[in-house]
């Protein structure tokens, strides 16, 4: 028993000497980035029908090329992001209304995790270049930013903005912003061949 009360006594003294009232917890912190100033470089490629000025720090790759068929990856390393454009040879009016039907049901896959969507239209009728972009907000959205440009006769090219981690957009914010400013100079350039 005496045992049993020094082993007891001894516990509740080192539990009271670890106790320290001056206790502070952390402060939330958030990531930090640091972005290089931005340049671009002209994806020029005879594999591909347009052409457009992408960021010098993407890797840009054809993963699919077919006559009618165009697949491009846009990937970012250094900030795990990739951008999957995928562009089709339209054939008439219904082609254009079956893409963007497409491009809809696409877009509509990631409503449920939305928490909004800004949709603006982008129009340079000189290089007939007309395109809707989608801005999903929310934090638990997969892909914040998707678009699909067309000069609605012959070309259609659809694109989504993805990062290869779990979505907590609120904390990612600074680098989905800055990969989006790519995307829309991206369709500021676009040129149809």
């Amino acid at each position: 028993m005496k045992r049993l009360t020094l082993i007891v006594a001894t516990l509740l003294l080192l539990c009271s000497a670890c106790h320290r009232n001056d206790y502070m917890p952390k402060p939330s912190t958030y990531l930090r980035f640091d972005f290089p100033a931005k340049a671009y470089q002209t994806y020029d490629t005879a594999a591909l029908p347009f052409t457009f000025e992408g960021a010098k720090e993407a890797n840009i790759t054809v993963k699919k090329n077919t006559p009618t068929d165009k697949w491009v990856d846009i990937l970012y390393p250094n900030y795990r992001g990739v951008v999957f454009l995928s562009y089709k040879t339209l054939r008439g009016p219904e082609d254009l209304r079956g893409q963007i039907d497409t491009s809809y049901e696409l877009l509509k896959m990631h409503f449920d995790h939305s928490s909004g969507v800004d949709e603006r239209q982008f129009v340079n009728p000189q290089k007939k270049v007309y395109a809707s972009t989608y801005l999903l907000k929310g934090s638990n959205v997969a892909s914040t930013y998707q678009f699909w440009v067309t000069d609605s006769t012959h070309h259609f090219l659809r694109g989504s903005l993805f990062l290869d981690c779990t979505p907590n957009n609120d904390s990612l914010a600074p680098v989905l912003d800055y990969l989006q400013q790519d995307l829309k100079h991206l369709l500021e350039t676009l040129t149809w061949r």
